[in-house]
């Protein structure tokens, strides 16, 4: 089992360790509850350093991952990112990740840490048509950097004290290559939570420098490390796709509400699933992903049956938690078309007994509704 840069800190800390995409990784420090709304509220640090990272560079990288992926990458300029996906040529996905824009010939692809080798063998099997050799144009350095997530309200506020330039006025999907706390970072302003917040990543050699300025500066904040069970709440709150939980090789984009990222225009031109996307737009999508609310007391998980109020089967829960922020069991799951439509309502197959539901608009989580 391997370890990230941070697994020792986990440890001294008495994290509740736990076998994850091949890692050794904290699930939790002090409860999933009380970690969640840390962030929800403050500033929590998660330890994402299992991510993998992938280089594409030269004069093809771009007409590469415009072919490779679902979204129109031409739109990005230096220091922005983009949230795209691989389809896998049989109209499912492969992965979703983002896309790091440092200029014309140079990005950055983090990808899913359970992943990262079907990513990486996908990718170099493509990689030849558009004159990238991996290993070379083509870089796996996902052993070679450490992430953290650093995620909540005052998430940037605390790590400003650690830089002199302006990371407070930037921009949702932006980054910037810094200076933090002494290290040399590249610093985004994304995440999965929903909280606000950044990602920084580094060398492994400066984790643990990182790590400690990261805490230090966040003292006064009340940050605290959080487990990969409240990223779970946080980002099924926000509605955000689990990859092989709510998208994988069986499910198209379209089926999962991303249509947002899969592009059909003249400047994406052609890529992987193209022809295939476009007649399932075309003939109208079989299911659909949605988000739903359960009426009836209950906790709705990955692979429950969802069923019409007869107790028909329509789809299959893909997420399902009950919910920190709202105090209400909430999940996602894909049901037949007729039933996609918001306040519908259905029923959750729980051992044998059919819990009342409504399908309800997600995000699930809102915060000016606070």
């Amino acid at each position: 089992m391997k370890t990230t840069a941070f697994t020792q800190k986990h440890i001294a800390l008495g994290a509740k360790m736990v076998p994850f995409a091949g890692y050794n990784m904290p699930v939790e420090y002090v409860g999933i509850t009380e970690e969640h709304n840390t962030v929800r509220n403050g500033v929590g640090v998660f330890d994402v350093s299992h991510m993998g990272e992938f280089w594409v560079k030269g004069p093809n990288a771009l007409a590469f991952i415009q072919y490779v992926s679902s979204n129109d990458a031409s739109v990005l300029y230096p220091g922005k990112i983009q949230y795209d996906c691989f389809p896998n040529g049989k109209g499912g996905i492969v992965d979703d990740f983002l896309t790091y824009c440092v200029d014309g010939q140079t990005y950055l692809l983090v990808v899913n840490a359970a992943n990262i080798e079907k990513d990486w063998n996908h990718l170099c099997a493509i990689a030849p048509k558009f004159g990238l050799t991996p290993g070379k144009e083509l870089y796996n350095a996902s052993d070679e950097i450490c992430q953290l997530a650093v995620q909540g309200p005052k998430a940037v506020q605390a790590m400003q004290k650690l830089c002199d330039q302006d990371l407070m006025g930037m921009e949702y999907y932006t980054f910037k290559k810094v200076m933090l706390g002494g290290v040399s970072v590249i610093f985004s302003i994304t995440g999965y939570t929903g909280a606000g917040g950044c990602e920084i990543y580094a060398a492994n050699e400066d984790a643990d420098k990182l790590w400690n300025a990261v805490f230090e500066a966040g003292a006064e904040f009340g940050i605290k490390p959080i487990g990969l069970g409240a990223r779970d709440t946080l980002r099924l709150e926000m509605g955000f796709c689990l990859y092989g939980n709510d998208i994988d090789d069986t499910t198209s984009p379209l089926e999962a509400g991303l249509g947002w990222i899969t592009k059909f225009n003249d400047t994406k031109g052609d890529f992987l699933d193209k022809e295939y996307l476009l007649k399932q737009k075309a003939d109208g999508l079989k299911r659909k992903l949605v988000g739903f609310e359960l009426i009836d007391r209950g906790v709705p998980r990955h692979g429950y049956e969802i069923c019409d109020t007869e107790g028909n089967v329509i789809g299959h829960v893909t997420s399902g938690t009950m919910s920190p922020s709202l105090n209400i069991p909430i999940g996602m799951g894909y049901v037949n078309t007729p039933y996609n439509k918001v306040g519908t309502e259905i029923c959750i197959k729980v051992r044998n007994r059919l819990l009342k539901a409504k399908v309800v608009k997600i995000p699930f989580y809102k915060k000016d509704a606070e």
